[in-house]
């Protein structure tokens, strides 16, 4: 057990910040811990797409003494809506949200992914969709509209609380938690940071009493 201060160097980012909520990467850029446990997932940094609070996220959970490796990852397509999301979710217009097969495995070999897509709810069940639909991990979903479990599973996400139907299933990936009212562009309340916190560390201590 450590006595006084501990020591933790981060590597923050690949290149220069940009924009507003600039203390973060630009995009396509992840910043990596020793051992993968954590990692934040935000979106490409824009007028309308603010990464800010997912450095705020990852500095919070550092601070209140999560004793795991915590990463960040900008996305590179991180805009936008997929192409298989339907036209009312703005399917076709604009930017295509994506991954690349690097950012795949950068997200894989986490434990717990935390994924943080805005303020238009159709626009966040699509993105979550797609990502646990390529990526086998567990996942807390942080955004600034109010979502549920169900809005989920009528896409065909699995989660915890709501399951599709099997036939239904688009996921390999799980959404264990939910935590909204996270305002994008402003450094999350500590109520909201200890919801984040708490879902991060029961999904951890699972997780350790099952290996």
């Amino acid at each position: 057990m450590p006595i006084g201060r501990v020591t933790q160097v981060v590597d923050c980012r690949e290149a220069m910040g940009m924009g507003k909520g600039g203390g973060i990467a630009q995009r396509g850029t992840i910043s990596e811990c020793r051992y993968p446990d954590v990692i934040v997932v935000g979106m490409s940094p824009g007028r309308r797409h603010v990464t800010k609070p997912v450095c705020d996220i990852t500095s919070g959970l550092r601070q209140q003494g999560v004793e795991y490796s915590i990463s960040t990852l900008v996305l590179n397509a991180g805009s936008g809506v997929p192409k298989d999301a339907p036209k009312i979710a703005g399917g076709v217009i604009g930017a295509s949200f994506g991954l690349s097969d690097k950012e795949v495995m950068q997200i894989e070999k986490h434990k717990i992914a935390i994924l943080h897509h805005g303020n238009v709810r159709s626009h966040v069940v699509h993105k979550v969709r797609f990502i646990l639909a390529n990526c086998d991990v567990k996942a807390v979903v942080v955004s600034q509209c109010p979502i549920d479990y169900e809005d989920l599973a009528k896409e065909g996400v699995k989660t915890a609380v709501v399951m599709p139907p099997a036939d239904r299933i688009r996921t390999k990936g799980t959404v264990m938690s939910i935590v909204s009212g996270v305002t994008r562009g402003q450094t999350p309340t500590r109520e909201k940071m200890a919801e984040v916190i708490s879902s991060v560390m029961k999904l951890m201590k699972k997780k350790d009493s099952l290996e």
